[in-house]
């Protein structure tokens, strides 16, 4: 199988470059500054087993290939907020002996939150989950960082909206091939991406304060997790436990220091460190907001984080320029509205 990276950014330009070092055949597919990067000097893969330069076929969208092999496969690994360009652009190109990639070609979505494949499924019939579990950043054109080890990632790969197939075994066979990744196939990959989707809601905070291991910091990130939890619940959403998830991970992914790179701060942190203009946080905290509206769950904090990360990625704000006290006092400031709009008779401010 070719496998066709749309959006080879950290996470695509990891498993791009993994699966290219193992042998497969790999097309990258970015735009912009990074697109130039890697058509005149190639992929540079910083891992803690060394640093690899592969020099792949690279496109900026479909017209670059023609038609596309009947045995590609499509793994979409844009941000969310890109999707539907995406979507749009891949979906009605042409396969050879017939028929268009949405009707024919296999899409994984490497992507944090459970949007993208809901997405996804609009146009392509043959839709796949990833939850993914790969510390990697894109901070300079050209260059990934993927900081894991001894394994690269942990992708948990399922049909969506479930089930498993041949395909989809194939792929994870694939993968593991690598030595990098451990690739789990499962006929639940949504209560996998839930999970995740919760951890990920500590984004925000990250790329508002960047004070990751400040008490207060922690503090509100577990008071974000908990409303999550909640809205979750009143959804009767299943997903993974933290302590299944623990479990599951292990020792098998130690962040180590990299030569030449500073440590990451999280995705959401690297948008707004590039200044892109747009953030993900609205298919993250966003999620949540959106499905504590439908089942009547306040969602100050989560709405907070979605409301000031969107600000400071539409004004390109530094990541990491807002003081943790700051957002701390926000978040009660928050909260306390909703507790009096919630009993405006009870007496009590």
């Amino acid at each position: 199988m070719r496998y066709i990276i749309i959006g080879a950014g950290a996470v695509g330009g990891a498993i791009g470059g993994r699966l290219a070092g193992a042998g497969h055949d790999v097309v990258l597919v970015a735009r912009g500054a990074q697109y130039e990067a890697l058509r005149a000097h190639g992929l540079r893969l910083v891992t803690p087993d060394g640093t690899h330069t592969y020099r792949l076929p690279t496109v900026d969208g479909p017209a670059g290939l023609g038609e596309l092999r009947a045995d590609d496969v499509l793994v979409l690994a844009v941000k969310t907020q890109d999707s539907e360009a995406a979507l749009s652009a891949w979906g009605p190109a042409p396969v050879e002996g017939g028929g268009t990639a949405a009707e024919r070609l296999p899409l994984l979505c490497a992507q944090n939150g459970v949007e993208g494949p809901r997405l996804a499924l609009r146009r392509f019939r043959r839709v796949y989950g990833v939850c993914v579990w790969l510390p990697a950043a894109y901070e300079e054109p050209g260059v990934v960082a993927a900081a894991g080890a001894p394994l690269t990632g942990i992708l948990f790969l399922g049909r969506h909206p479930h089930g498993t197939d041949d395909t989809v075994r194939r792929i994870a066979a694939d993968l593991e091939q690598t030595t990098a990744f451990e690739a789990p196939v499962v006929p639940d990959v949504a209560r996998w991406q839930y999970a995740k989707l919760l951890t990920n809601l500590g984004n925000a905070i990250r790329a508002l304060s960047g004070a990751a291991d400040s008490v207060e910091s922690e503090r509100l990130r577990e008071r974000v997790y908990a409303e999550g939890e909640s809205v979750l619940a009143a959804a009767g959403i299943p997903y993974a436990s933290a302590a299944e998830a623990k479990e599951r991970r292990g020792d098998k992914i130690t962040l180590r220091p990299l030569p030449g790179t500073e440590p990451g701060g999280g995705s959401s942190w690297q948008s707004l460190s590039r200044g892109t203009g747009t953030i993900e946080t609205d298919y993250l905290n966003g999620e949540i907001a959106l499905l504590g509206r439908l089942y009547g769950v306040s969602t100050p904090l989560n709405e907070l984080l979605q409301r000031l990360a969107n600000m400071f990625a539409r004004e390109r704000r530094p990541a990491g320029s807002l003081p943790s006290a700051e957002l701390v006092r926000l978040a009660d400031e928050a909260v306390a509205a909703v507790t009096f709009v919630a009993e405006p008779s009870s007496g009590r401010l």
